[in-house]
This record gives structure tokens, C-alpha cells and sequence, in this order.
């Protein structure tokens, strides 16, 4: 940490020198500014006197429009002097409208507006009228960006509340991905954990802009806690520099708004699911200044696999304090529980993928063993302080606990009949991790040209115990009786599981394994985004200097890396609707272990090239995109068949592979007709390796890659007359050419799904219903693999290879009964 915190003191001071430079010239040169740019900005409230958020703001005749923030101020900025007409819209309500005359001389104008509609009818107007429900115009905060979604050099989605609500969506690992081009979900152990891919690898989770990444979490959110999910494809400079060059997404957690509010849902369905979730917003003092959020969501939920459960409960309480209307102080808490039986919903079979003869109920593990259980906790706190007109800081902290007692059960080997030997191991783990962050943005002119300037540091810490100990014992079924995947009979006898001893702590344990990992990270970074010709032409430059150390248990084992990340995004507005952009930006991911001589590895360096275009239609009222791109990963890991075929009993890797993904991706939300929003996307992803010392390997594509991705989700909802608020919608999810393996060849099933629903909203009142795989398709397959029988295995057992894969559920139903108040 000494070393880290030196390195990136240096850095930081560069920066610093940098901004001082900086803020010398515009001292110097402030007179220059030009004076005929100046602003609009106003507060909307509604008849009660309470802030209206979400609500349409135009300039009329410019092409310009905006929603009220959770303040309800607005604001439109560099503005040539003369005359404005600022229109109000609601839907089903006349347009309100102010005209105003931008002198020369004035720099800012303050217009604001008291709607004539109180907060309750304000929002069952919005609520009943569907609004814009599915199109976001910028990132949060977290993000640090001040440029639109439309003007940033970057293909950013989006997926707010109210798709997640639609959708009837749990939690994060609950279906989220058909909203995003390019985006898949591997399996394997659903009940915690979200496993991403993205443009040819897994991508890292953020949560509130920090890279919380765990050794396989984080706990997968529960969908009460999320404000919304933002994709951020390829590398991203301007948060982090070491991840996966294919991008990360972003969970927003709900803040206090100021606006007294709160919603009750309760849902029920298929499998025994059962689940209540409550969120309320308002203040807590006279005065306004101190606000609260709590969110809270229990669920049991059966598996549709026999036995199976993760039973789940959450607590989300948020404190802000607005010190003055500078400065705020907010404080986050949350718990996440749950009690399971078994990670996963394998299914195995010595056939094939997909085997029919294999029921879709079928669990491979017992309802003889102990559930697991999981506990997560997370403390977050936040400062913010508005420094003048044009510059804020931000910084934060978070500290991450989390911890799981549980026991696994995998298939030790089968025969070709479908006679399955299971294996019990131990399967606890705990974790630890601390983060720290403190930016800078701002936006300042020298003469014609607009600078966008942000900056800081990044500190974090993450520490994990992991103890997946196999116990060396089969467990099996009384009687001599023998677990077969065709015929599965259940109830292992009890003398046959093996006793856990837990009397050390899972930390202790750990020490002995290589599951004991220690990692820190610095990081420095500035940015400045140059606006040209009225802002039309955007030029982004950017650098980061990260240190990075993962600990070892050797010296050979511990990495330092100090790598230096430059970022060139250029965007340029054809009209006040349509951008075009081009990225140069990269990344690195630290690779622990080492090579068959006892070298440690190379940081794996990513870049990516992306080109799109990006457009706004009916005067803002839904959105397209379309980007093309190229990644190259450069160092990555390859099997060393040299030194592997010296030591047969352990695989060696050697470092010099590389794999490069080219990829075409369209993204279209909003709502396109009165009444109908929607999402749209399809992505081709080509990922290949290109260069491995094993000739055999190049030319075969990336594992876990699907090179067609279609997803498509309508909701549409009456507008007026006696089906007024009666809605209808549906969606399809289609994949092909999937790649699970080394291979060239796609090696498994298309996948193609498709859910429908009905839903009424009267008043403050919603009643909907969903049925998720409609066509009882029963090979939607998520995740897969092989496995090759060893030969001891085959000389004692007459073992077999074989395949695992998870199946999704038959046909389902959700319904969901809400009240707003």
C-alpha cells in the first residue's frame, strides 16, 4: 500500500498541476468569454408546492428539450441572445408555455413554472399516460459524464425502473439482458451471483460507480434496491482502466427524492414464488433538509427444478442531508439475505445438450443436505458540493462485507447409462472490500471553445476466503440404490454426507488454498471534453494511471502493474437530433499465477476502436444507435502444450495469445407510437483467437460467445375512453451461433423465448400479469460444458464424458398487484 499510495500521489499531483494550468487560463482569460452565450434554467413545481421530476421541458423552435431533474429544475445552456419560447408539456393537459428574451448582457435567466395539477394528479398523469417510460437521455451522476447520451462518444444503454416493473423482473440475473444488444447471462450459480458477457468477455459489476467485482459476485441485486442499469460498452476510461475491455454495467441504486411518495407491490406465481417489496420517499425534518428512502422486498421462491429454493430478504434504508443548497451528505445502507438449497439448476447427461430424456424438474443435488446461507452487507456514504455555477465535487466511500456458508454437490463421474456418482465439498466464503473516490467536474470556455473537464482518484481494496475443499467422499442413496439422471430417486442417507468441520473461521481455512486473494488499486485520472463550433464538433482527450498489486504467495506470485490509459473520443452533431462518434480507448486486467518456469504474467491489455451513430426521433420521444466496433486483447492466457505434456498432472499456461472481437450492435428504445414504448436490439459479435502457441487454437472463437443476438419488448397502453389505462405487452429473445467451447464450429442450441402479458392501471391502482416462455420451449439453454472422464475413472467405473447445462423454467406465470400513494 505504501508503493500505491506513492505512485498515485505522483499521478495526482501531474493532474493537479494540470488543472491549475487550466483554471490560470481561464482566470487570464475570462474577458474573452463570449457574451452572447448565456442560459435558461427554472424550477417547475406543481399546485401543492411540491418539485415536479420527470416533467418535458422544450425550447420551441431550437429543437432543444429536457425533464425536471428529482429537483425539478431544468436548464438549457449556451444560448445565443434572443428570443425563446419555453413549452411545458403533459400529456393529456395543454402545453405550457413562457416567452423570454435572452439579452446580450444576460448571462442567466431563472423561468420557472407552477403547473396547475397537484403531485398526486401530476403523477397518475405520467403513470396512467405511460410517458416516456423506456428512454433516457443522460447517465447518472455516478458516472461522472455531463454530456447527453446523445452527444457522448460512447455506446451507453440504459434500463430504468419502469422497464424492470414491465418486465416483472426480481432481481439483476432475472431476464435484464434482452434489453441490452450483445449482452448474455451464463449461469451457473444464479441464486447469488450475476456472470455478464459482453462484447467477447464477462464484464466487471459496478454498483454507484464503483467496480465491486468480487472473485464470483457481487450478490446479484434484488430489483427493489435498483433505480436503473447502466451498460457501458468497451472500456471507459473516465471510471476505470483495469477490467475487461468489453465494458461494465453500472447499478443505480434509489435515492431519496424530496418528494413524498411510496409504493407497495405484492406478487405471486409459478413454483411456489410468493413476494412483497415496499418502497417509501419523503423527509423526515420540517425543514426539508433531511430526506429518507427505504426499500425493503421478501421473496420465497421454489426453483422449477424438484426441491430446489432461494428464499431472499432485503433491507435499503438511505439518509441525505442537504447541508445548505450546496452541499449534501447521504448515507447508504444495505442488507441482502438469503437461504437456498443448491447454486445452481444443472441438468447432466452423457447424450448431449438438451437431452430430451432429462425432465426439465430434474435437480442433481438432495433435499437430505443443509441449505446455504448468504448474507451481504454494504455501506455506502456520499458528499457532494456544488462549488460555483459551473464546478462540483463529489467523493465517496463504500465498505463491502459478505459471507456464505454452504455445502456444493457435482457430479464425480457417470456411465453411459446415466448412473451418476455425486462428490460433496465444502463450499463457504467470505469477503471484504473497500473503496474510496473523489472527483471533479466542471465546465469552463477560453475564448470559442467550451471545456468539459473532469477528474480525481480511485482507491480500492478487496480481499476474499474461499474454502471449496472436496471432502473425498461420495454420497449415495440407501439400499445400494444408485442416482441415475433418467430415473432420479432422492433422499441420500445420512450417515453417507460428511461432517463440515467449521470450527476455524472460513479465513483460516483459506490460508492453505490458492482461494486467499488480496487486491489493491490506485488510480489517477483527467479528461477534458473541447466543444467547437457552438458545441457541434466534441473532442474527448483523457488519461489514467493506474497502480495496481494483487498479493501472492510467492514473490513470483505478487503483481505490481503500472499502466497508463489514454482515451481519444471524438462525437460531431449533424442536427440537434443526430451524432456521430469514433473511440480510441483502453484497459488491462492484472493476471495472477504463473508460467511452467515460474514467471508471473503480463497485465492483458485491451483496446477498442468503435465507430456509431446515434439519433433522437420525434422530437425525443424514442431513440436509436448503432455502433461498430473492433477489441483486441493482447497477452491473453493460452495453454502451453509443452509444458503441460512434462507434468501431466497439472495444466501450465504461456503468454502469448490474443484474441480481437469485431461487432455490429443496434439499439432502439422509447416510445414510438402514443401510448407504445419499446426496446429493440440485435448484435453480431465475431470473437476469435488469433494468435496462440498451439496452431490448433487459432482461428477457433472465443468460448461462451453467441454471434446473433435478438431481443424485442412491446408494452402498449390505452390512452383514453373506456379501456383507458387497459395494456397489453410481450417480448421474443432469440440467440444463435453459440460457441460454449473451443471450437469453430457453433456447438449449441439456438435459443429463442417469448413472454406475453396483460395489465390494467386505474388510478393509483396496477394489476399485471405475465407468462414468461409461452411456447413451453424446454431447451432454453444458458450455460454449458464437457467433461472428460479421467482415465482411472474409466478403467474403475467404466465412466463416460459428459455434458452439464442449464435449462430454463417451462412455461410460467407472474402477478403483480400495486398500489401507489
Amino acid at each position: 500500500m505504501t508503493q500505491l499510495l506513492r505512485n498515485s500521489l505522483r499521478a495526482f499531483a501531474i493532474v493537479l498541476l494540470v488543472f491549475c494550468s487550466f483554471l490560470h487560463v481561464f482566470a487570464r482569460e475570462g474577458d474573452n468569454e463570449n457574451p452572447e452565450k448565456g442560459m435558461i434554467t427554472g424550477q417547475i413545481t406543481t399546485a401543492d408546492n411540491k418539485v415536479a421530476e420527470g416533467v418535458v421541458v422544450r425550447l420551441k423552435s431550437t429543437g432543444k428539450v429536457t425533464t425536471t431533474n428529482e429537483n425539478g429544475f431544468y436548464s438549457f445552456k449556451n444560448l445565443p441572445a434572443g428570443s425563446y419560447e419555453i413549452e411545458v408539456t403533459l400529456i393529456g393537459h395543454e402545453p405550457v408555455t413562457k416567452t423570454i428574451t435572452l439579452d446580450k448582457d444576460a448571462k442567466k435567466n431563472n423561468i420557472s413554472f407552477k403547473l396547475n395539477i397537484s403531485q398526486g394528479e401530476l403523477d397518475e398523469v405520467v403513470v396512467t399516460a405511460g410517458g416516456n417510460r423506456y428512454k433516457t437521455n443522460g447517465v447518472s451522476p455516478s458516472l461522472r459524464l455531463q454530456s447527453s447520451i446523445l452527444e457522448t462518444p460512447q455506446n451507453i444503454q440504459v434500463i430504468g425502473s419502469q422497464i424492470l416493473a414491465d418486465q416483472q423482473v426480481y432481481d439483476i440475473v432475472d431476464g435484464i439482458t434482452r434489453n441490452v444488444s450483445g449482452v448474455t447471462r451464463q449461469g451457473h450459480w444464479d441464486n447469488q451471483y450475476a456472470n455478464i458477457r459482453m462484447r467477447g468477455s464477462k464484464i466487471p459489476a459496478f454498483r454507484n460507480g464503483m467496480n465491486i467485482e468480487a472473485s464470483w459476485g457481487p450478490t446479484a441485486e434484488d430489483a427493489s434496491m435498483i433505480e436503473r442499469i447502466e451498460f457501458v460498452k468497451g472500456p471507459a476510461g473516465f471510471m476505470l482502466a483495469a477490467g475487461e475491455p468489453g465494458g461494465f454495467y453500472n447499478v443505480v441504486t434509489k435515492k431519496p427524492t424530496g418528494i413524498t411518495k411510496g409504493n407497495v407491490s405484492v406478487s405471486m406465481g409459478s413454483f411456489s414464488t410468493y413476494r412483497t417489496a415496499v418502497d417509501l420517499d419523503g423527509k423526515l425534518s420540517k425543514d426539508g433538509r433531511l430526506l429518507y428512502r427505504l426499500n425493503m422486498a421478501a421473496q420465497q421462491k421454489d426453483y422449477f427444478t424438484k426441491y430446489n429454493y432461494s428464499n431472499r430478504y432485503v433491507i435499503a434504508p438511505t439518509l441525505k442531508y442537504l447541508v445548505d443548497d450546496k452541499t449534501s451528505v447521504t448515507f447508504e445502507y444495505t442488507f441482502q439475505g438469503s437461504k437456498y438449497l443448491a447454486n445452481g439448476n444443472y441438468s447432466f447427461s452423457t447424450k448431449g445438450f438438451a437431452d430430451t430424456g432429462v425432465k426439465n424438474d430434474f435437480f442433481y443435488a438432495d433435499p437430505s443436505l443443509e441449505p446455504g446461507k448468504l448474507k451481504d452487507h454494504s455501506v455506502y456514504v456520499y458528499l457532494d458540493h456544488k462549488m460555483s455555477d459551473n464546478w462540483k465535487m463529489h467523493a465517496q466511500v463504500a465498505y463491502f462485507n459478505f459471507s456464505m456458508v454452504a455445502n456444493s454437490i457435482w457430479a464425480d463421474h457417470m456411465t453411459a447409462n446415466g448412473d451418476m456418482v455425486r462428490a460433496f465439498s465444502i463450499g463457504d466464503e467470505a469477503g471484504e472490500n473497500r473503496f474510496a473516490q473523489m472527483s471533479f467536474t466542471g465546465e469552463e470556455r477560453t475564448g470559442a471553445i467550451r471545456h468539459r473537464i473532469m477528474g480525481g482518484v480511485d482507491f480500492g481494496n478487496k480481499k476474499f476466503w474461499g474454502d471449496f475443499r472436496s471432502l473425498d467422499s461420495s454420497i449415495g442413496l440407501p439400499k445400494g440404490q444408485v442416482f441415475n439422471v433418467y430415473n432420479p430417486i432422492y433422499g441420500i442417507s445420512f450417515d453417507s454426507i460428511p461432517a463440515i468441520d467449521r470450527s476455524k473461521s472460513v479465513r483460516v481455512r483459506a490460508g492453505s488454498t490458492t482461494y486467499a486473494t488480496v487486491v489493491s488499486y490506485g488510480s489517477v485520472y483527467a479528461q477534458d471534453e473541447l466543444g467547437f463550433l457552438n458545441d457541434q464538433l466534441r473532442l474527448s482527450l483523457g488519461l489514467r494511471f493506474t497502480y495496481a498489486e494483487t498479493v501472492g504467495k510467492t514473490n513470483t506470485a505478487n503483481i505490481k502493474d503500472n499502466v497508463f490509459s489514454p482515451r481519444v473520443g471524438i462525437s460531431y452533431s449533424i442536427d440537434k437530433q443526430t451524432s456521430v462518434y469514433g473511440l480510441f480507448d483502453q484497459s488491462f486486467v492484472p493476471v495472477s499465477g504463473t508460467d511452467y518456469f515460474g514467471n508471473g504474467f503480463k497485465p492483458i491489455k485491451g483496446t477498442d476502436l468503435e465507430a456509431g451513430i446515434k439519433k433522437d426521433w420525434m422530437g425525443g420521444r424514442w431513440k436509436t444507435s448503432l455502433t461498430a466496433y473492433t477489441i483486441t486483447r493482447k497477452n491473453a492466457l493460452v495453454t502451453d502444450t509443452v509444458a503441460s505434456h512434462r507434468n501431466g498432472s497439472q495444466t501450465y499456461s504461456i503468454q502469448v495469445g490474443e484474441t480481437v472481437t469485431k461487432g455490429i450492435e443496434f439499439d432502439l428504445s422509447g416510445e414510438i407510437l402514443p401510448g407504445l414504448n419499446t426496446t429493440i436490439n440485435y448484435a453480431y459479435t465475431n470473437s476469435k483467437i488469433t494468435k496462440s502457441t498451439d496452431a490448433k487454437q487459432v482461428g477457433i472463437w472465443t468460448a461462451n460467445t453467441a454471434a446473433h443476438i435478438t431481443n424485442g419488448w412491446l408494452q402498449y397502453r390505452v390512452q383514453r375512453g373506456a379501456f383507458e389505462g387497459f395494456g397489453v405487452n410481450g417480448g421474443i429473445q432469440w440467440q444463435a451461433d453459440r460457441y460454449i467451447g473451443s471450437t469453430t464450429v457453433a456447438n449449441f442450441p439456438n435459443y429463442f423465448r417469448g413472454d406475453a402479458g396483460l395489465s390494467l392501471q386505474r388510478g393509483k391502482y396496477n394489476i399485471s400479469v405475465l407468462v414468461n416462455n409461452v411456447f413451453n420451449n424446454l431447451k432454453l439453454l444458458t450455460a454449458g460444458s464437457t467433461t472428460s472422464a479421467q482415465q482411472y475413472q474409466k478403467n474403475l467405473y467404466n465412466a463416460v464424458n459428459y455434458y452439464s447445462y442449464i435449462v430454463e423454467a417451462r412455461r410460467n406465470f407472474r402477478m403483480t398487484i400495486s398500489y401507489r400513494f
